[in-house]
C-alpha cells in the first residue's frame, strides 16, 4: 500500500475535543459568542465609564475615547446608543452618568473582570498580558467557568 493510501485509510489521532460536538451543542456555541460579541462593547463602555466616575470623579467623552484608543465622534456615536438603552445619562459638554441600570452592568463588567485578571495572574501570566487577555476573556465565559476561576484563584491564594 502506497503511503497515500494509507493516509486515507487510516483514522486521525483520537485527541480529546477534537471531534465535532452534536449539532445542538455546537450551534449553542456559536449563538453564545455571537451574543457576547454583541454586548462586548457596550459592556466595556460602560465599565469604563463607571471606572471613571469611581476613580477620577467624571467620566468625559474626551477620556474615554484616549483610553479606548477611538475617535470623538466613535465615542459620541457609542454615548447616544447607551443614552438610548437607558444605561447612561449625558448632557453636551458635561460629564457623563450611569443608570441604575447601567450601573449594574458596571459593577457586573467589572466583577467578572476582575475574576478573569486574577485568575490568569494566578496561573503566571505577566500582569500586562493577563490585563490585555482579561479585557477579552471577560464577555465569552460562562458563569460556571467564572466560578471555577474564582475558585482557583482562593485556592491558590489560601
Amino acid at each position: 500500500m502506497s503511503d497515500h493510501q494509507q493516509q486515507r485509510t487510516s483514522s486521525p489521532p483520537s485527541l480529546s475535543g477534537d471531534a465535532l460536538p452534536p449539532l445542538e451543542q455546537h450551534a449553542r456555541q456559536y449563538e453564545t459568542v455571537r451574543n457576547a460579541h454583541e454586548t462586548e462593547l457596550i459592556e466595556d463602555y460602560v465599565e469604563l465609564i463607571g471606572d471613571l466616575l469611581r476613580h477620577r470623579g467624571e467620566a468625559r467623552a474626551a477620556d474615554i475615547a484616549s483610553r479606548m484608543a477611538v475617535s470623538q465622534a466613535t465615542v459620541s456615536k457609542m454615548i447616544r446608543r447607551l443614552n438610548d438603552l437607558g444605561l447612561v445619562t449625558s448632557k453636551p459638554y458635561r460629564s457623563l452618568f450611569l443608570t441604575e441600570e447601567g450601573q449594574k452592568m458596571a459593577e457586573t463588567s467589572r466583577a467578572r473582570h476582575n475574576v478573569v485578571l486574577h485568575f490568569l495572574r494566578a496561573l503566571g501570566v505577566n500582569d500586562s498580558t493577563a490585563r490585555i487577555d482579561a479585557e477579552g476573556m471577560e464577555h465569552h465565559v460562562s458563569d460556571e467557568t467564572l466560578a471555577i476561576m474564582q475558585r482557583f484563584t482562593e485556592q491558590q491564594n489560601s
